[in-house]
């Protein structure tokens, strides 16, 4: 049960809700700021932590590089996948975009989403994320978001 100002994953709608949120979110590594936007958006999805997408070009330049392989999602398409790079830090495979989202995700062309255990730091208004569980999913939890969270042993079939 969600406190006060808290919202369960589990009120999360499905399919998917795209929105846009009033937060400010950096991204680290190597202890070098890859990114530092206000432009926020994020995909809410029952089981879910929110994973959030930000645009491309907030990115410092040169630390957003294209990288091998893609995955579909049944709801925003195809993704393909990119490295983050700061001087000789790089996170393999740490970000992904939906280069021609599934309608109603349109507004994710031209963002990217981060997986917060491949880099660093994540912060939403200066609270630094933990990681979804698992590795598969790119969900940032933080104090305002309650599970249980998909992702972790034995919720793969949830």
């Amino acid at each position: 049960m969600p406190a006060p100002g808290q919202e369960s994953v589990w009120d999360y709608p499905r399919p998917p809700r795209l929105e846009a949120v009033d937060v400010r979110v950096t991204i680290t590594l190597g202890g070098a700021v890859v990114v530092d936007t206000g432009d926020v958006l994020r995909v809410l999805e029952t089981s879910h932590p929110p994973v959030y997408y930000l645009p491309i070009g907030d990115f410092v330049p040169g630390t957003v590089v294209p990288a091998s392989g893609s995955s579909f999602c049944e709801f925003k398409g195809s993704a393909r996948y990119f490295d983050v790079v700061a001087g000789p830090h790089r996170a393999a495979r740490a970000a992904w975009e939906y280069p021609s989202p599934s309608p109603g995700f349109e507004r994710l062309s031209g963002r990217i989403a981060i997986y917060a255990g491949l880099v660093d730091t994540c912060t939403v208004d200066g609270e630094t994320v933990v990681p979804q569980p698992g590795g598969f999913y790119g969900g940032w939890i933080t104090s305002n978001v309650v599970g249980p969270f998909k992702g972790g042993p034995g919720s793969m079939g949830w």
